[in-house]
């Protein structure tokens, strides 16, 4: 199974990029989403260091609520 994470931008530099999420810091690739506008601020799906897809802030909320709910289910 493969997960990719939401994250928020908040460097950007050529095709790479910082992203940050829950406190957690990442330098990710843009490579992949080099035809697309983003901008700091901006939600990315990361996997595995590379941007993959760009989403709205509601998008990445009901992920980390999603993960969030599974988190809950397995530490019981």
């Amino acid at each position: 199974m493969c997960l990719a994470v939401p994250m928020k931008i908040t460097r950007i530099d050529g095709f790479q990029c910082t992203c940050e999420a829950r406190g957690v810091e990442r330098e990710v690739s843009l490579f992949m989403l080099q035809d697309e506008e983003l901008e700091l601020g901006d939600n990315i799906l990361v996997h595995v260091g590379y941007a993959i897809q760009k989403v709205s802030d509601e998008e990445a909320a009901e992920s980390w609520a999603l993960f969030d709910e599974i988190l809950a289910a397995t530490d019981g």
